[in-house]
């Protein structure tokens, strides 16, 4: 079992010199992080060498493994994320992952409980959430209009500490990632933010734009704005966050047709609110177990993500404020519906 090497070439190109470089941190970070180090050997007995039977999810940065790793002379169920190997950026993912999961703790980001790099090989280890990922649960009608502001609020609150506008005072997170599927959903549905790979760091008190050579994220939750102009700020997350609350009022996903433009989730909510008309849009399955001043506050939130001019959205910290708003009349609504 070896130690992570660092490489000599920064995470980002073209950012200012603001920014905090992740290998930097990580070697600040690396005696501390190397504790957390497990072998090959430990990661492949737990996942059954990464069987097949122990898949429990996947995309371009490789696949998800559940088993039961050997964790302070106990078995802990776990959640291993083996790192596409091909990939010529696994070993700044990896290092970002680490940096972030080591120093940024809270009950609504994931908890990194390990990490292997041996052999090529690089894994990553998460505490398991036992139900798995949000856009599992989009469509389903279990996912009740009370349970999914309950997560949204998860998300906001977890999204509120990584940009540095809770009342921890440290430097800001930039996700870029934010989407129903790196949210994960523990037993008793607390959400926590997940994925951290494409993370930037950036100095707390500093409103900088960075500039990405090459924009990353997701199709459709994207920030236009990052895609067009290579800047990104914590606004970019924001607008991100905007489309995932209003995937979460649909039941839709934000391209329900990858191939067709038509089905862009933010182009329908965008024509619909504006003509006053969103309420048919919403998931049929929540729609009489909803109070209207709750959809009222909801969607009016949720607009604001997505507004074309970044100066124009709310901050992580807005957002929290008018999720909790909005599940104050729901509250209500079901106790005089159900009582």
């Amino acid at each position: 079992m070896t130690s992570l090497q660092l490489g000599h070439k920064r995470v980002l190109r073209s950012i200012p010199l603001s920014y905090i470089d992740i290998i930097q941190v990580f070697q600040e970070s690396q005696e501390e992080i190397n504790c957390l180090q497990v072998s090959l050997a430990d990661i492949k007995l737990a996942t059954q060498d990464f069987s097949d039977n122990n898949l429990i999810g996947e995309g371009g940065f490789g696949k998800v493994y559940t088993g039961k790793l050997m964790r302070a002379r106990e078995h802990k169920l776990v959640a291993a994320k083996r790192l596409n190997i091909k990939s010529d950026q696994g070993e700044t993912e990896l290092m970002t992952e680490l940096v972030i999961l080591s120093e940024y703790k809270h009950m609504n980001v994931i908890d990194l409980v390990s990490y292997c790099n041996e052999n090529g090989e690089k894994v990553i280890v998460y505490d398991y959430a036992s139900r798995g990922s949000l856009d599992k649960w989009l469509k389903h009608k279990e996912l009740t209009w009370r349970k999914r502001l309950g997560i949204c609020i998860d998300i906001a609150m977890g999204l509120n500490f990584l940009h540095g506008t809770s009342d921890v005072k440290q430097d800001v997170v930039i996700h870029r990632d934010i989407k129903s599927a790196n949210i994960l959903l523990h037993d008793d549905w607390k959400a926590s933010i997940a994925d951290f790979g494409l993370s930037l760091i950036s100095p707390i008190n500093q409103d900088i734009n960075y500039v990405i050579d090459n924009a990353k994220g997701t199709p459709g939750y994207c920030d236009p704005l990052y895609i067009t102009t290579k800047t990104l700020t914590k606004e970019s997350d924001i607008y991100s966050l905007g489309v995932l609350l209003f995937e979460m009022l649909t039941g839709r996903f934000v391209m329900e047709d990858k191939n067709s433009k038509a089905q862009n989730l933010v182009q329908l909510v965008r024509h619909h609110y504006e003509e006053g008309s969103l309420y048919e849009m919403v998931f049929d399955a929540i729609k009489k177990e909803m109070a209207p001043a709750s959809l009222t506050t909801f969607q009016n939130i949720a607009y604001q993500c997505i507004h074309e001019e970044r100066s124009k959205r709310p901050t992580a910290y807005d957002v929290l404020k008018q999720l909790k708003k909005a599940l104050e009349p729901q509250v209500s609504f079901y106790r005089n519906v159900y009582s």
